[in-house]
């Protein structure tokens, strides 16, 4: 795992970190997370939502292989 305000992914023994977690604060990168496991991204993404979840705050996931937006809150109707 890595997290860090840079938009460069993280590392780890096996390569670039697959899935890429953002946190927007009135339009603006706050937080950015790179992890090689989707079920600990996820984990990490409903943390971030609790922690930080605020009317102009965004929090999303996205799987940088496939170019899937796997978690985005708040949902957008």
């Amino acid at each position: 795992m890595f997290e860090s305000t840079s938009d460069e992914p993280g590392q780890h023994a096996g390569g670039t970190d697959r899935y890429h977690l953002t946190l927007t604060t009135s339009g603006r990168i706050t937080l950015n997370g790179w992890w090689a496991s989707e079920s600990a991204a996820r984990a990490k993404a409903a943390r971030w939502t609790g922690d930080w979840g605020r009317p102009d705050t965004r929090v999303y996931l996205v799987d940088t292989e496939t170019g899937e937006t796997l978690t985005d809150w708040p949902e957008v109707p």
